[in-house]
This record gives structure tokens, C-alpha cells and sequence, in this order.
């Protein structure tokens, strides 16, 4: 499930790259939402889920809404503009540092040393891959925004804990939240943008991948993950989006892949394992 959404989730930079650069960012993103939301609940009525959720769950929709929704990836597709989308990945991955952190200062989760460990090893091959990135001239603008973005994803996945314990309600959780999201960048889309897009296939394409998979599909799975795994182990896939960001862009985008891209993508992966082999709990004796 894990591998399975990163991919998925890797995949938007490139999807919302091409976006982009064809249509106002907040506009299409907002449309994104709100299509995804309809879908979502839509399906979740079908199932037999309710609007009833609980006051933590109602919480955890508003804030997921606005922290990933309109934050992280409102954030995310004004950076693209300017930045490519294999950097735009491979910072997303700092996240799960910036979650194990939170959940030490105010949850008091405890991570034993390898685990904290595999976090730093993990965040030093994100800062190589940067490192490499910023020598060749990538927009310190479009960066940070990036940056900021990472934070509220933090905030976001942290959020999640509440909602996805219970399973009842689920895809509804998944597609009020993308109507939060839709609702809280439609009025910064109407101030600040204006109409004009450059219409081809390739835009219609990659519209619909992001609406129906990193959109929808994706998000359910990240749901499912964090109430299976907890937030900490579930943040250590996004440690995966510089592998499969720069890999997705530069076969579909034509961006470089260097040789500091390939090094840093394995100590990533050495960072990934670590936290995985800290997390596991023994098995009981027979």
C-alpha cells in the first residue's frame, strides 16, 4: 500500500508540471478538487456512508482540507511554475522528518535510535540531491514556497491520525476533504488569476490522471496507511518521491538525472529501511 501511493503520489509532480504550464494553477487545481470531491462522495453515498462523522473526524476534514489541499499542493502548483518537477518531489520527501519531529515534541511518540537515525540519513540524501539543484541555478522563490508547502503537509498528515481510525466513513472523510480544499482556493483563484488556457491533449490527460489517481485513489490509500501504520512509519514512503519524481519526470518531462539524483535516492532508500526496521514490533514467542 505503501510503495503503491508514493508512486501514485510521485506521479502529480509531473502530471501537475504539465498543468501548469497550460492553465492558472489555483483555477485548475480548485476544478481538480471539486471534481475528485463529487466522485468521492458520490461513491461513498453508493457504499452507504454518511455525513455523520464524528467532532474529530470534522476537524481532521477541515484541516487536512486546507493544510494539504489548498496549502501543500496550492503551494506546490504555483511553485512548478518555476521549478522543475523532480525538485519539487524530492523536497515533498523532507516531510516525514518534520513528522517524526512533531510527534516526538507533541504527541511524545517515541522513535528508538535507528529510526532517528534512518530519518537523518534519509533528510542528508534529500540535502545532496538539493545541494546539486541549487548549483544549477533552481528558483530560491519557487523553493521555499515548496518548503512551506512541506510544512503544512506535516500538519496535515498529522491531522489524519484522527480520521482515519475509523474505517466507516472513509472515502467520505476523503472526498469532504477535497471539497475543503476546492472551496478554500476558489475565491485566491478568482482574485488572482485570470482565464487562458492553452488547451491540447496532454493537458486533458494529465488533468484527469490527477483528478481520479494522486486526487482520490491516492488519498484514500494515504488514509488507510496512516490509520494501519501511524503517521511516523506512514510519512517514511514520502522518502520514495525523489526516487520516483525524478525518475517519472525525466522519462515523461525529459528532465536530468544526475549522478548526485542516483546517490541520493539510495541513501534515501537506506534512511527508508532503517525507519521500517525500527518500527517493527517483535513477534511474540511461540
Amino acid at each position: 500500500m505503501g510503495l503503491l501511493f508514493a508512486l501514485i503520489w510521485s506521479s502529480a509532480f509531473t502530471s501537475a508540471r504539465i498543468i501548469v504550464e497550460a492553465a492558472p494553477p489555483l483555477m485548475a487545481l480548485s476544478l481538480r478538487f471539486f471534481l475528485s470531491g463529487v466522485l468521492g462522495i458520490g461513491i461513498a453515498l453508493g457504499m452507504g456512508q454518511s455525513f455523520r462523522l464524528t467532532r474529530v473526524q470534522w476537524v481532521s476534514v477541515l484541516v487536512f482540507g486546507i493544510c494539504q489541499n489548498a496549502l501543500y499542493l496550492g503551494l506546490n502548483f504555483i511553485a512548478m511554475q518555476t521549478v522543475e518537477a523532480s525538485l519539487a518531489a524530492i523536497i515533498a520527501s523532507t516531510m516525514p522528518l518534520m513528522v517524526a519531529t512533531a510527534s516526538w515534541l507533541v504527541f511524545r511518540e517515541r522513535l528508538p535510535m535507528m529510526g532517528v537515525a534512518g530519518l537523518v540519513v534519509g533528510f542528508g540524501g534529500v540535502a545532496l540531491i538539493m545541494a546539486q539543484r541549487f548549483s544549477g541555478g533552481a528558483d530560491m522563490f519557487g523553493v521555499a514556497l515548496c518548503l512551506v508547502a512541506s510544512v503544512a503537509l506535516t500538519a496535515a498528515t498529522l491531522a489524519v491520525k484522527g480520521a482515519s481510525k475509523d474505517g466507516a466513513n472513509l472515502l467520505m472523510i476523503v472526498g469532504l476533504q477535497l471539497m475543503v480544499g476546492s472551496l478554500a482556493l476558489a475565491p485566491f483563484a478568482a482574485l488572482f488569476e485570470t482565464y487562458q488556457v492553452s488547451w491540447s491533449t496532454s493537458l486533458v490527460v494529465a488533468f484527469l490522471y490527477t483528478t481520479l489517481m494522486p486526487g482520490l485513489f491516492a488519498t484514500f490509500l494515504w488514509f488507510r496507511l496512516v490509520g494501519r501504520i501511524g503517521a511516523t512509519r506512514a510519512a517514511t514512503f514520502h522518502f520514495l518521491n525523489p526516487f520516483f519524481g525524478v525518475a517519472i519526470a525525466a522519462v515523461l518531462l525529459g528532465e536530468a538525472l544526475t549522478w548526485a539524483d542516483a546517490l541520493g535516492v539510495t541513501i534515501i532508500a537506506a534512511g527508508i529501511l532503517a525507519v521500517q526496521m525500527a518500527r517493527q514490533r517483535p513477534r511474540p514467542a511461540p
